[in-house]
This record gives C-alpha cells, structure tokens and sequence, in this order.
C-alpha cells in the first residue's frame, strides 16, 4: 500500500461558520489548504488527492498561509495522519484519511476544495442570492417569488418560530420531476427500475410512461373528491406505485402521508386519526423475503380502530399484488374497498397540474418517539424541492449516466428526498427493491447492482453490518458473496440514518466498492428535509465514520448545555443557526409542540437532538441521539462511539449500546452484542469486547454488561429498537409497547431468555 505519513495542523477548520470571521484564506495562486505538514520549518499543503496525484502516485505539495492566526485550541499537534488515494489500496485501521484520485476530482462536480469553498462562502454570505440563483435556474416557476427569497425567525424570545423560502413563488413538484425532464428530451429514458422480492421478476419505467401512470391516478384521485391540501394515506410497499401515488397527490395539491408498511395497525390509525385522509391506499399483500405480509389485514384493523376514533374513510384504494396475495383470498368490505386495477387504468393519461405556492404543504411524515403522540413533520413545496435536488446533485456527484439505488422505504424520510423527488427532479435513472436484502441469500442485493449496472448505492450502517455478520470479515467465506458479484459499476457509495463505524465504513469501501468509490456519509434529519453534513466525493479526504463538513448553506454549531458555542475541538450539542430551504415549517396541528421540542432547549438555534464532535482538523463526528449519551460518573459517553469501539474487535458483528440506572455510577453501560457467526458466546470473549472498549476510549467506557443477542430487534428498513433495548436492559418486561413493526418479534424473546446469562 502506497501511503504517506504526514503531521498537520487542522485540516479545516476555517469553514465552520462560527469561525467564518475569524479567518481569512490567503488565495495564493488560487490554492487553498488542505493538510499543513510540519517539517523542516516550512508550512507545506499537500494537495496531491486533488489536482496533482499522478499516475505513478507521487505527492507534490503547495504552499498557503493563513492571513490570521487561527485559536490556539486549532494549531495543537495532533497525531500523525496516513493517507491512502482512492483506487490505489484497500483502507486499513493504520490510515486515517482517504483522499479522491486526480481522475475522480477531475470529473467531480465539486472538484476541489477551494470550488467548495467558493460554494459555501457565498451560501452563508448571500443564502439569498446563492439559493435564488438555483431555483431559477434549474427549476420551472408559474410565477417567480416576490423579492424576498426568505424570511426567518428561529429565536423563540422573538416570536413565533417562522420559515419561508420562495414564498408567492408558484411552481409543482410533479411538474419539476416530469414534465419538465421529458419536454428536457427525458422522455424515453428510464425513470423507474423495479425488482421483485422473488428473483427474476421486474419491470420498469420511462418517464413518459411514468407520468401516465401519475396522472391516471391523479385523475382518479380528483374523481372521488381529493382537492388541493386534502390528506391522502399510503400504506404501500415499494412497488411503483409508491413513488406513483406520492407524485399523483403532488400533481393535484394534495398532502400525502406516508405510513411505512411495517407499522402496526394501531401506529396506522394514530397517523389516520390525526390527518384525517380522504383515502387509504394500500395493496393487499407484499413479500419480504419467504414471509407473506398481509397488509390490507392491517389497515382494515386501522380503519375500524379509527373509525371507533371519530374519523371514517370512504375509500380504500387496493392494488393488487399478485405476486404476494390473489385478490380472491383477500379480504374485502364492499362499497368502501376498491381495486386499484380496476379503476385507476380506465382514467385519462393527462391531467391538468394544481399550481401551488412554495409555502403550500407537499407531504406528512410522522416520526414516533419512545413515548407520546407521533409528530407530523410538515414539510413544504419550493425550498423543499430546491434542496433535495440541490444535495442529491451534489453529495452524489450526480451524472446523467448514474443508475441509483437507495434500499430505503418510502416510508421514512429517505424514501421521499433521495428515492423519490431528489432523483426525479434531477431526471434520474431510480431502482426500487422491493424485498429483503438477503435473500434468497446474502448476495442479492450485489446481484441487483451486476443486473441494472447500479453507479450509485446509497443504504444503511445497519444493513452493511448485517451482510458483514454472515462470517469473519477477514474470512473467505465472508466476503464472498460480495465477491463474487462483479460491482465494476459502482461510482459511489452512500450511508444513512446513523454513524457508520469505522470498520463497517472500511469494509463497505475495501469489499464492496473494491477501494474505488468514496462514500457519502450523510448527517441529516427527517426535519431537515435533506443533507445537513456530508463528504462531497471529489473534493474532501475521507475519515471513516465522519460526515466531514457542512453542505451548502447549513450552519452547523457545537454547543454546551448552556448554549454556548464551542470552537475548535470539541463536543457537546448539534445545532443549526439560520435556516435553510429544506427545513420543516412546523409538527402538523401542534405549533407549539415544535417550538418547545426544536427551538426552546437553546434559543436562537435549531437543535437537532444530536451530539457531535469536531476533532483537530475540523471533521464532525456524530455521537447519536443527546437521549443515547450515557453519563457516567460525570463522563458524557455516546452510545455510538461505544458501539464502535466492540464492532472493532474481529469477533463482534454488531453491537447496540443503551444506559441503565447504576447505584454508584449514575448510569451504566449496557451493551447488547452479536458475535460473528460461528462464534460462541464466552467469559473469554466478554472479557476480550470490555479489553477492546477500555483499550479505544477508556476505563471510564467500559461496559458493565455483555449480553448475547442473536440477533438485535430492528425494523423491516433495519432500524435498531433501542427503546425495545433499553426495557429489556431495566427489566421492564411489561413495557415493551409495540413489536409489530419489527422484522422479527421473535427476536425479542430470545433477548429476554438471555438477559441473565
């Protein structure tokens, strides 16, 4: 391996914009820093990842200097770092960043990191001018906005919390994600591609073809009373008529909310009863992996459970998955249940578009908490659009060429920004998948990238970890089914919905993207509507696990528990100060539930409920939820960093830490931990994880106890129940809530058989 070892001052963290009036970068020739070596008693920059690295890999090194010196926390000596080029060698735990080959910078969309400099600046200086030029450009407006792109208030000392982008701007995001690519020459290519559950079955769209489908349904959808700002319930599996559904209630102005196909009925009725739709659309049946869900069972239960609440709903459109379930042994209530088939084809494959402001509501999306009612997240038209296109465009280094697969459902936040309208509005090539990731065994999902010739593969920490677990990450037998798939495709990889620990981040680069595709590690929110912090492929060295610096536009501060700002190295508290367009306007029908929850814990920010580091050189590394930061004995531990620390060891597959009542301590630590396959459970091995934990963060981390789980409880999208972890850790047996929602209840008993041993 072909690496250098160099001793810098930090990277970067002049682009933090509570530091951004306190530096200035001197643009000697042009050239902006990246890594400041000490040796020899000059100020050398190595700048070889982006302009000069060469086919033979040597290092050439610019000077720069900084006009103003930067805080003394900020020029500490930190340790050395060791850099390896993207596609010259595999990553290993010696190397702490990897820097984009010349060839990728050079084809990159952001190229350098004085392009995102220059990018950023004039975001935070002129967000105005910076936001406004995007919009007009790239998008169609019926009527442009007034001459105030936005207006704001995020200081609940001053008012009401306000947030308006592009408002008296008239425009359609259908229209955006159609219309506009096919009269752009769009027409024939493919928008949608489909892969059944059961191999062998698929089927695609083009974006003509796509847009008749939307406004057949669309037509429908007016034919029994929805009109602009009615809600719609989806209750759908990825199948195309999901991302059909969310653009035909877009077309015509209504609301969708979509309710992810593994809630439980009680979770559906709860989203019914507080938006209260003119019509359900579901699908009798669907497939994950060799399981048959019945889900139109499912919203029969929510519809008599809301009724029961006060809110009827006429109709209930049902497709008809044949795959999954035959329309004669589904169950069905006349004069309210509908075929889809047999209704939605007989309609028109033209509609008029509902023009609609930029401050009109495109969509519902609850979030649910351990406790209380589930939030409505609202979010709006135009600034919602211009992000989620914007940060697609951009994190991905999007081409005209990509073909893009985000294993997200539609029923979470992903689905809607980076499946649906963030693709689309950039006339993308779209995989849906419809099934399982590991089945029929642990290969498909490379299988489905060798099929469609997938460049762009976006999915979770969660399920990288699993499809490590099936054997030893250094075994044969391990990466084998990533092997021996092809994967030449592959341009650029994708992690979402939490941190990616390192070595999960080393083996999704090294194995799966074979050393040669950069990852986007993505920090954002089902409130932030899209990217908050994310790599830019071709512009920034990578550190595993870090979400590196902000996009363009956000302004991302660490504070302490009195709202103080933090400079330089530091953690405490993720805020945001000053809007951006993406962000959510308010919780549906409680205003005042997302001023207390957003606003009021630090006046004058947005906080996000996350903790965050920055380290020496400016990276931010998110330490999870603030609710999964352990306390103890007076040391503020995140749960994530923990995880972490036990995923390292080479027989730990996946670990999910929690923090329970300790008697001394405050809080202990609590940690639930999978072993690779084929390795047993042992006093040897707990002692080796709790060695492991001490060695990498300290004595003050180590975990007070191990227990086995085969399996940890996650959703169908393969989101860790951390609420379900933290009953069974204090032995709340009788507060479980809801496991319905899990992809294996199962799960939970095998947990609780464990807990003592």
């Amino acid at each position: 391996m072909k690496s250098i070892s160099i001793s810098p001052r930090p990277i970067f963290p002049l682009i933090l914009p509570q530091l951004e009036h306190r530096y200035k970068i001197s643009r000697l020739n042009h050239r902006l820093p990246l890594l400041h070596l000490d040796g020899a008693g000059r100020s050398l920059l190595l700048m070889a990842s982006l302009n000069n690295h060469n086919h033979n890999h040597s290092h050439h090194f610019r000077h720069a200097d900084f006009t103003a010196s930067p805080p003394s926390s900020a020029v500490a000596k930190i340790s050395h770092l060791k850099a390896v080029v993207l596609g010259d060698a595999p990553a290993s735990e010696e190397d702490d960043v990897v820097l984009p080959s010349h060839d990728f910078s050079r084809q990159a969309l952001v190229p350098s990191q004085q392009k995102y400099l220059e990018m950023y600046k004039a975001s935070i200086e002129n967000p105005a001018g910076f936001w406004s030029g995007i919009a007009s450009s790239e998008f169609y407006w019926k009527q442009r906005w007034g001459d105030q792109v936005y207006s704001e208030n995020l200081d609940v000392r001053r008012g009401d919390i306000k947030i308006e982008w592009f408002k008296g701007g008239i425009t359609n995001v259908c229209y955006n994600c159609l219309d506009r690519n096919i009269d752009a020459g769009l027409a024939d290519k493919i928008a949608l591609y489909w892969e059944s559950n059961e191999p062998g079955f698929d089927a695609t769209l083009t974006y003509s073809q796509l847009l008749q489908r939307v406004c057949q349904l669309a037509n429908y959808l007016k034919s029994v009373g929805v009109r602009k700002g009615d809600a719609v319930v989806v209750y759908l599996p990825m199948l195309m008529e999901l991302p059909i559904t969310m653009l035909a209630c877009a077309r015509i102005g209504a609301v969708h909310s979509v309710v992810f196909a593994g809630f439980s009925s009680e979770s559906l009725a709860q989203r019914i009863v507080d938006c209260k739709p003119k019509v359900v659309i579901t699908c009798n049946a669907v497939k994950r992996g060799p399981k048959t869900v019945f889900l139109k069972d499912i919203v029969d239960a929510a519809l008599i459970d809301s009724a029961n609440k006060g809110i009827s709903v006429d109709v209930c459109l049902t497709y008809e998955n044949q795959l999954a379930l035959k329309r004669e042994k589904t169950k069905w209530k006349e004069g309210r249940d509908i075929w889809w088939e047999d209704v939605v084809p007989k309609y028109p494959t033209s509609c008029d578009v509902e023009w609609v402001d930029a401050e009109d509501p495109l969509f519902l999306l609850y979030t649910s908490g351990s406790t209380g009612k589930p939030k409505g997240v609202l979010h709006t038209t135009g600034g919602y659009m211009v992000y989620t296109a914007t940060t697609f465009k951009y994190a991905f280094d999007y081409k005209d060429s990509d073909v893009y697969w985000c294993t997200a459902d539609c029923g979470w936040i992903t689905g809607h920004s980076y499946v649906t309208y963030g693709p689309m509005l950039n006339g993308a090539t779209v995989l849906l998948y419809e099934g399982a990731p590991s089945y029929p065994d642990p290969g498909r999902c490379w299988d489905i990238v060798d099929k469609y010739k997938v460049t762009i593969f976006y999915t979770a920490p969660t399920l990288v970890r699993s499809l490590m677990r099936d054997g030893d990450e250094a075994s044969y037998l391990s990466n084998l089914y990533v092997t021996r798939y092809s994967r030449k495709s592959l341009r650029v990889l994708g992690s979402v919905g939490e941190p990616i620990n390192p070595s999960a981040w080393r083996w999704f680069f090294n194995v799966v993207g074979g050393s040669r595709c950069p990852i986007s590690d993505t920090w954002w929110q089902t409130e932030t509507g899209g990217f908050m912090i994310t790599p830019l492929p071709g512009a920034w060295p990578q550190k595993p696990g870090s979400a590196t610096f902000p996009f363009f536009g956000v302004q991302p501060v660490i504070v302490d528990e009195k709202g103080v700002e933090l400079d330089g190295e530091c953690s405490g508290y993720l805020c945001v100060k000053s809007s951006w367009p993406g962000a959510f306007r308010t919780l549906y029908g409680d205003h005042e539930r997302y001023e207390t929850t957003y606003f009021k814990p630090f006046p004058g920010y947005y906080f996000t409920g996350d903790g965050c580091s920055r380290d020496k050189d400016g990276y931010h590394w998110l330490t999870g939820r603030v609710d999964d930061v352990i306390n103890v004995s007076g040391h503020r531990i995140g749960t994530a960093e923990v995880e972490s620390a036990l995923v390292s060891h080479p027989q730990c597959a996946e670990a999910a830490v929690v923090g329970v009542e300790h008697q001394v301590k405050g809080q202990g630590i609590y940690a639930f931990v999978t072993p690779v396959e084929g390795i047993s459970y042992s006093e040897e091995l707990r002692k080796s994880l709790i060695l492991t934990v001490r060695t990498q963060i300290g004595a003050f981390a180590a975990p007070d106890k191990i227990h086995w789980a085969p399996a940890l409880p996650k959703t169908r999208s393969g989101k860790i129940m951390r609420r379900i972890l933290r009953k069974i850790a204090a032995r709340q047996l009788d507060e479980l809530g809801d496991t319905s929602t899990l992809a294996d209840p199962g799960v939970v008993d095998q947990l609780i058989k464990l807990a003592d041993t």
